[in-house]
This record gives structure tokens, sequence and C-alpha cells, in this order.
């Protein structure tokens, strides 16, 4: 597994490892936060963090930008008027509906719960 494990929480560094543990697992639900970096020097501030918890343990996955998306789920950023790149919070929550749609996993944003 591709992932760094401490007592409370687990963290997945592969996007594919992390769908396939959602699946096993099978939550109800999993939540993602959008976080923003204000010391980035390319001027890509967010990133995201979904978030499942199983068994008394949260299973995290961390996603991050590059050339304009997030690295593995590929996500896409959008500049805003500053020329930032940020993450539209509902453009998330419905790609990652799709993802898990046909396991019947509720998606839900940590700030809109």
């Amino acid at each position: 597994m591709t992932a760094s494990q401490n007592e409370g929480h687990v963290r997945i560094r592969d996007w594919q490892e992390y769908k396939r543990l959602v699946r096993e697992k099978k939550p109800g639900a999993i939540t993602f936060i959008i976080e923003q970096n204000g010391v980035s020097p390319n001027r890509e501030l967010s990133t995201l963090r979904v978030i499942m918890l199983h068994d008394k343990r949260y299973y995290m996955f961390f996603d991050f930008p590059k050339n304009g998306v997030l690295k593995e789920t590929g996500i896409p950023l959008h500049k805003d008027k500053k020329g930032i790149f940020n993450l539209d919070e509902d453009e998330v929550k419905a790609l990652l509906e799709k993802q898990f749609e046909k396991d019947n996993i509720k998606v839900f944003s940590f700030w809109t719960t």
C-alpha cells in the first residue's frame, strides 16, 4: 500500500489506491476539503484533501496542483481575476460523485456539511 500510517489516520498517496480502498471499505460517505496554501511560489493555492472514515480510522488522500490541474485526480483549476488558480467546490463535488456513483457513496464538502 502506498500510504503512511498513524494510529488515527492513514495517508494514501495514490488516487487509484484511494479509490480501491473506498470501494473495498464501502463507507456511506466521503468528505473533501479544499485547502488554500498562501505561500505557494507558483500561485497555485488550492489543494484537495479527500477523507474517508472507516473503523475508527481516517483515510486521507491529498492532491496538489500541477500545470493547471490536480496532479492525481485531473480536476481542473480555474484562474481568478488576479490570475491565481483555484478549485471550484461544486465542480470538485460533481467529479467525486461521478467517481463513486456506482458505489452509492455520498460526497460532502467539509465546509457545507
